[in-house]
């Protein structure tokens, strides 16, 4: 796998510029998947069954520098995290997919989101290294390259090197130059979404290992692909004529079937807590009462809610506690 990615690197930084600085560092926002990514057709350079789109979370995301280093060394907000730690592993066993950079490393991370707990934090973070690679080696790649790199190390990444709606192409070619995220032209003002917190703990199963047993052992994942495709068309048409109830029921309906795939997979996946179910209910019944409030969620006990702004202020008086996000300013 290692020999393939790399090769794949080095196709990629084949004609980059090349001007080496002391460090280098980049943000990248988080971002929310309203029609998800969930399964891989080739999982060494991390190609999607299925295109995905999704809508960035603002301020809310990581902030990475990085510098060359006699020995590695990993901070995650400002604490020390020891080499064996899974995050220090794979972000070093990212980096060590670009030796044209250097042998070793020292990495500083800073969250404005909790690490593995559904909420995309993986997808800021790879975005951020590799952006920081490339203020540090003086590359100078256009976010399209950039997206691909980022996708080897989260591919939900891929989209992140964007901010507002970013759709992610699945792609049909086996070198995977063809599987990138662009920008969607839409800046819907008015467009909120409300983070509901309800666990900072680290999933018990991280996305990668629970894709891959929902692939290979899910009945219900045979129907997942073809329900993503109709949804991500769903939704780019209802962004683009600003059709919220449309875009918000085809979400959520997307989300709840990614669970329902997770869920009869074996052993089960079930990543919502008791918490998430109240959440659920609550938001159904909100809906039932006339409030404009759909919801999404990703692989992890977190709610995101999607709503407008005219309903903002009934929204955070239902949901108390809830984070408001403003992904276009």
């Amino acid at each position: 796998m290692d020999d393939i990615q790399s090769l794949f690197v080095k196709n990629i930084l084949r004609d980059a510029g090349s001007t080496l600085k002391d460090s280098g560092s980049a943000f990248a926002a988080s971002n929310i998947a309203l029609s998800k990514y969930w399964g891989k057709r080739d999982a060494a350079l991390n190609l999607p069954v299925n295109s995905s789109l999704s809508v960035s979370l603002g301020d809310l995301g990581t902030r990475t520098e990085i510098r060359l280093a006699d020995a590695d060394s990993v901070q995650l907000n400002g604490t020390p995290v020891e080499l064996t730690d899974g995050f220090a592993v794979r972000t070093l066993e990212f980096l060590k997919l670009f030796p044209m950079v250097g042998t070793h490393f020292d990495v500083r991370t800073e969250n404005t989101i909790p690490t593995a707990a559904g909420l995309a934090s993986s997808a800021s973070g790879f975005a951020a290294l590799v952006m920081a690679l490339d203020d540090l080696a003086g590359w100078g790649l256009d976010k399209k390259k950039l997206s691909m790199l980022a996708r080897l190390g989260s591919g939900s990444a891929s989209r992140s090197v964007y901010n507002g709606f970013v759709q992610w192409n699945a792609g049909t070619s086996a070198d995977g130059l063809d599987s990138y995220a662009e920008p969607l032209s839409s800046d819907w003002k008015d467009f909120r979404i409300g983070i509901l917190e309800l666990s900072k703990a680290r999933k018990p199963v991280g996305s990668r290992d629970g894709m891959n047993r929902t692939v290979e052992t899910s009945e219900l994942y045979k129907s997942w692909p073809a329900q993503a495709n109709r949804d991500i068309e769903i939704i780019r048409a209802a962004i683009e004529a600003r059709d919220f109830p449309t875009l918000g029921k085809a979400a959520e309906h997307n989300a709840l079937a990614m669970h329902a795939t997770m869920m009869s997979a074996w052993p089960p996946l079930i990543y919502l807590q008791p918490e998430s179910m109240v959440m659920i209910h609550k938001v159904q019944f909100a809906r039932a009462d006339g409030l404009e409030v759909y919801l999404t969620i990703d692989a992890g006990p977190n709610i995101k809610l999607l709503f407008l702004e005219e309903n903002e202020r009934a929204v955070v008086d239902v949901f108390q506690g809830l984070e408001v996000v403003k992904p276009f300013g």
